[in-house]
């Protein structure tokens, strides 16, 4: 399997997702987003970054490239997305998934280590946890906020599309646990399919057991799970 990591003018968190992957052993490689998907693809990744200098809406210009069509056709077809932090902006921004994610209630860039309850464990992303588990993931981010309106909320959760809640080291789900005062705490959703998702915090960034922790490595090993479907 091979796993393509999409970069886009002002992306920067490419090459950490390839690192990340490759010490899971999953092969990875970059792909300039002009250049299309290469053949053979078995994963996507939308990196973190800046795409495009955030201008308009975080990701709204990379939601347009040409190569979100081909994502889109792949993600239908099951092939394993997965958009994080800009990547997440921009699979929302493209309609890969249900809501928006905006400027933080601070109006501050955030760069910080969170806390994260994993609200259900039948997804290739969190199989590799249990329903309940807390885990510790770091964010980077001036437009994480998730905002969505109350109706199309109340179904995402009806349908168990929300995958990580920003809460408190035992779980508990406050404010003072949500970093940019996304709506109900979320930090991650999945899209029609479970074998796409998005989410705020970093998963790269804790994968690697001397640079912030490993409680990220279930959820880059989604894409495995999925391959093996």
């Amino acid at each position: 399997m091979t796993v393509s990591v999409i970069r886009f003018g002002g992306s920067n968190c490419d090459r950490d997702a390839v690192a990340a992957l490759e010490h899971l052993d999953i092969d990875a490689e970059i792909v300039w987003h002009e250049d299309g998907l290469p053949e053979g693809t078995t994963g996507i990744v939308l990196p973190g970054g800046f795409s495009y200098g955030d201008y308009l809406r975080a990701g709204a210009i990379a939601a347009h490239s040409p190569i979100l069509e081909e994502v889109r056709e792949a993600a239908k077809n099951g092939v394993p997305v997965l958009g994080v932090c800009n990547g997440a902006q921009v699979g929302c921004e493209s309609g890969l998934t249900d809501g928006v994610f905006t400027t933080n209630e601070s109006a501050r860039f955030q760069c910080e280590h969170v806390y994260l309850r994993v609200e259900r464990d039948d997804t290739p992303w969190t199989a590799g946890y249990e329903t309940g588990d807390v885990i510790e993931i770091p964010i980077a981010h001036g437009e994480g906020r998730y905002e969505i309106d109350d109706d199309r909320l109340t179904q995402l959760e009806t349908d168990g599309r929300v995958l990580f809640r920003y809460c408190d080291a035992d779980g508990t789900l406050s404010a003072e646990a949500n970093p940019n005062g996304s709506k109900h705490n979320v930090a991650g959703v999945l899209g029609d399919h479970e074998t796409v998702a998005v989410m705020m915090p970093h998963p790269e960034r804790a994968t690697l057991p001397d640079v912030g922790g490993t409680d990220g490595q279930a959820i880059l090993r989604g894409f495995e799970r999925v391959d093996r479907q």
